[in-house]
């Protein structure tokens, strides 16, 4: 089975030292990237562990994938214990930064401890040094990046940072790379803020050496000469859909649709892109750099989670006030899903849905803990009560923009999501909607024969994360192209995927995790889900409470 190489970097941030460990075992059996990642955390993080303490440890992977030049490959994933919901997760983003972690020649990169004083660590293939950065302390995003560049002579693609949402351990706060582009799920970059840590550089010519098979070309050339709406608009292409089929969070939750998603929806996203933008090596170039030459706004995005969750959500009809808040998170370091909906649950709570310039003040309050922003930096899910709205969150993780009310599958497919309400985790809303031409689409209600199909997609999912291989490849990375390039039979690669989520749950049960958690805010909505939700476990072969069997963990 193909896999990534290398050693283990550990780098122990309070005593300014690092060294090398021998994990062929971990990549040999988990491919790379988020199984990687959670094999190391659940053998190296105590399951009592505080989140944002200094015996969480927090986890850069790439896989063998990035040692191709293969569209769909420019990911790198990262792993630790999630300030935001508990538990343990896995985040990755798109950009360039993921070769050039490839060219350190480490497998794995561990960051153990905190740092007395702020800091920027620089990795490479001749060891790693560190930069005391006082001066960096409230620095935007962009700002860290310039740093980077005068100091190490490096360009944005090879650096991760926070902003000040992450030094101000905001629990969705997120990691930046490539100045946009976000690990954002779960908080981790809270965690690299209590670790006192601004930025890491990747550099060097130590690539491994890993054959990737023929196939990769003829992946590379279906990603450049296919027709997708999605190089025009990205994933906004969905929102008129979403809206028609009564799927679009509106109002914070409390509708379904949106009276004006045609001045947030994809075709003014494509009005206001300028230019081409991708990842490392891909011919896909889904990405949206946007601008708007009369209110001086430039972003790249924003995405439809952002366009849900800062827009209908909160009940904007205008692109650019949508543009401005995406730009404000990316600069601050704030994960646009989870920030927007707790807005917009503020905004609920002040009668004030539709004010931008209230939304734009508010971001800036909850990245810098200033007044109500401190209440808001703990997540919508801790601060409901003082608000006195509804919590709309799962595992503490506030929803992505495909409505589990209207996809009764996708709505399953939240509650047993080990890292919350996140759309990407199985991604089963793909198979929901109606769209043309699908001869594998299910129903959007009722339950009948998702339960299996969740477990199947949450296996491919996972798999996709240790390749690492983006989530846009669906249609063109098909099983055996998968056979061909990772050297193994389909089934036993999706076997790799199922493990990594067997892992994530039993880390999550040694935490207090089980049934109750696998919840919805409109469960009792859904006729059918409790039994659903045993289903699921029984597929998993776990036990009717949400945990992993004895049996199954001894596997």
């Amino acid at each position: 089975m193909l896999h990534a190489d290398g050693p283990l970097c550990s780098i122990d941030l309070g005593e300014r030292s690092h060294d090398t460990e021998d994990i062929d075992d971990v990549l040999s059996s988990f491919i790379g990237g988020r199984g990687v990642g959670t094999k190391l955390a659940f053998e190296r993080v105590p399951f009592d562990a505080d989140p944002l303490g200094p015996e969480n440890r927090l986890y850069f992977t790439t896989g063998p994938m990035q040692a191709s030049r293969m569209s769909y490959t420019g990911r790198t994933n990262a792993t630790a214990l999630s300030p935001l919901t508990g538990g343990l997760v896995s985040s990755n983003a798109g950009g360039f930064v993921s070769r050039n972690l490839a060219g350190t020649g480490y497998g794995a990169i561990e960051l153990i401890g905190e740092s007395d004083e702020p800091v920027a660590i620089h990795v490479t293939d001749e060891g790693v040094e560190f930069d005391p950065v006082p001066d960096l302390e409230g620095a935007l995003v962009s700002e860290v990046t310039e740093y980077v560049e005068h100091e190490r002579d490096l360009n944005e693609e090879h650096a991760v940072a926070i902003g000040p949402a992450g030094e101000n351990l905001v629990k969705f706060a997120s990691i930046m790379t490539t100045e946009s582009r976000a690990f954002g799920r779960g908080g981790l970059g809270a965690v690299l803020g209590s670790k006192n840590v601004k930025a890491i550089t990747f550099d060097g010519d130590s690539h491994p050496e890993i054959e990737i098979p023929d196939v990769q070309n003829d992946v590379h050339r279906e990603a450049a000469t296919t027709d997708h709406i999605m190089k025009r608009q990205g994933t906004t292409s969905v929102t008129d859909l979403a809206n028609e089929v009564n799927g679009l969070p509106t109002r914070y939750f409390s509708e379904q649709q949106f009276e004006d998603a045609e001045g947030i929806n994809g075709d003014r996203v494509e009005e206001k892109k300028f230019k081409k933008g991708t990842c490392s090596a891909c011919a896909f170039a889904c990405k949206l750099p946007t601008k708007d030459e009369e209110r001086g706004v430039e972003t790249e995005g924003p995405e439809f989670e952002t366009v849900m969750a800062f827009g209908s959500n909160c009940a904007i009809d205008d692109i650019v006030d949508v543009m401005q808040s995406n730009e404000l998170c990316d600069e601050l370091g704030l994960d646009t899903i989870s920030c927007g909906n707790t807005v917009a649950g503020y905004l609920a709570s002040e009668d004030a849905f539709g004010d931008a310039e209230l939304i734009h003040e508010t971001v800036e309050k909850i990245a810098r803990r200033e007044g109500i922003g401190d209440t808001l930096a703990e997540g919508i899910s801790r601060a409901h009560k003082e608000l006195g709205v509804g919590n709309w969150t799962v595992k503490h993780l506030s929803f992505a923009g495909h409505e589990g009310r209207t996809l009764h599958g996708q709505g399953l497919a939240y509650a047993v999501a080990n890292r919350g309400a996140d759309h990407m985790y199985s991604t089963f809303y793909a198979w929901e909607y109606p769209l043309v031409g699908k001869d594998d689409a299910f129903p959007q209600g009722g339950f009948e024969g998702k339960p299996e199909a969740v477990v199947r997609q949450e296996n491919a999912r996972a798999l996709e994360d240790c390749g690492i291989v983006c989530r846009f490849s669906r249609g063109i990375m098909n099983p055996d192209r998968y056979e061909a390039l990772f050297s193994a039979d389909h089934e036993d690669l999706l076997e790799v995927g199922a493990r990594v989520v067997e892992i994530e749950r039993e880390f999550n049960n040694r935490r207090g995790f089980d049934r109750a958690d696998d919840t919805l805010p409109y469960a009792e909505q859904l006729e059918g889900f409790e039994d659903a939700l045993s289903e699921y476990y029984a597929v998993r072969g776990w036990n009717d409470d949400g945990t992993v069997s004895a049996a199954s963990a001894d596997d």
